[in-house]
């Protein structure tokens, strides 16, 4: 019987995620509480369960919640607590400062309940958003005592600002204060290694996550190429050869290692998309030990199991020698998607791997293969 995604299951793990108190385990995230709230408002977005199983007043006193946590100064706090009720000033706003992830996620939230963004401050928002980015184009997390930027050098941030220049201005920058959109897509464009995966920041590792945040950042922009609002007169990234070179390194990451016991020096190199780039070579999954001649069997006889079974399953991990990870579902998936090539993976082993390996019987995604479900996790997924 094919394997099918429990969707009121996982309608009720998000409503009791959103409607109950936390686990215990959940006590050092109280300063993350916007973004919990946000996946678990996405996760029930996805699945068409927003309208359908709160109500309008609890809608209403959601979005209430949300603009509580806006701060006075542009941007929004990642939780109430951080509010310390008396009005900004230079001895005491950097205990209550706005961070740009709460910000992003704040926004996205406003907009999944279905509010108008009417009541954000805008134009301080956006002036926030310029003074937190660095001489390198990049963004800090929030502003310190003096009003400088802190925590740099990080593409998630590029990627939350971006997203809260598109929000809030269209995508376009005809705001009276705008981001140095140049700078930031020179940074994008030096974190590409030799792999052809996006880093962290130039001359670090390639990582799937990074990837997704510096791909979603230019699509943004309107300077990623394979989209269609790109202004071909500005900065385009990329090139034919990167792109190509991208594509091999994201389709790699399909694995069938699902346990990090399974991960030995003969199982790293075991992937199982065969991958068609155009040129006419195909890249088969085999051992890395194995040698396989055009000859040999598939079995070992009449009846046997094939060698390959274990194929059935396969997730994707977020860079080498790695298992399978289902948050890599959306942030390699995405990148894939966005270059318009997400039909290069094997998307039935994939499904596979999510509906039988990860998704709990109680609703929720784990993160690995047999894990408790988790919210980042399920709503990914």
């Amino acid at each position: 019987m094919a394997s099918t995604i429990k969707k009121s299951t996982h309608i009720r793990y998000f409503l009791r995620c959103l409607k109950t108190h936390l686990p215990t385990a959940y006590t050092s995230n109280d300063s993350q509480r916007m973004t919990l709230a946000f996946f678990v408002l996405c996760g029930l977005d996805l699945l068409g369960a927003v309208d359908t199983n709160t109500t309008q007043s609890e809608r209403t006193a959601y979005i209430d919640w949300i603009y509580r946590c806006q701060h006075p100064n542009g941007g929004f706090r990642g939780f109430t607590g951080a509010d310390t009720g008396v009005k900004p000033t230079g001895g005491n706003e950097h205990w209550d400062p706005a961070n740009i992830a709460a910000t992003y996620f704040a926004l996205a939230s406003l907009a999944i309940l279905g509010d108008d963004l009417g009541r954000v401050k805008r134009k301080e928002c956006l002036s926030w958003l310029k003074r937190l980015q660095l001489n390198d184009g990049t963004f800090g997390e929030a502003l310190g005592s003096e009003g400088e930027a802190h925590s740099g050098r990080d593409m998630r941030f590029c990627y939350c600002a971006a997203v809260i220049r598109w929000i809030l201005a269209g995508g376009t920058g005809k705001e009276d204060e705008d981001i140095d959109v140049d700078g930031l897509v020179r940074f994008i464009e030096a974190s590409q290694t030799y792999e052809g995966g996006f880093a962290n920041g130039p001359f670090h590792e390639a990582h799937a996550g990074w990837t997704y945040c510096a791909l979603g950042a230019l699509s943004l922009l309107g300077r990623l190429h394979a989209s269609p609002k790109s202004s071909r007169s500005a900065q385009v990234w990329p090139s034919k050869d990167s792109v190509e070179q991208m594509l091999r390194w994201l389709v790699s990451l399909q694995t069938s290692v699902l346990q990090e016991e399974d991960l030995s020096v003969s199982d790293a190199a075991k992937t199982v998309a065969q991958v068609d780039l155009g040129n006419g070579a195909h890249q088969t999954p085999i051992e890395a030990t194995q040698v396989v001649s055009p000859e040999d069997p598939l079995t070992d006889g009449v009846g046997a199991e094939p060698l390959y079974d274990e194929l059935r399953w396969a997730g994707l991990t977020g860079r080498c020698n790695k298992v399978a990870d289902t948050c890599y579902t959306f942030w390699t998936g995405g990148s894939l998607t966005m270059l318009n090539s997400i039909h290069l993976l094997d998307q039935e082993a994939l499904r596979h791997y999510l509906l039988e390996k990860t998704q709990h019987r109680i609703g929720g995604f784990g993160k690995l293969a047999g894990d408790v479900p988790g919210r980042k996790s399920t709503h990914l997924q």
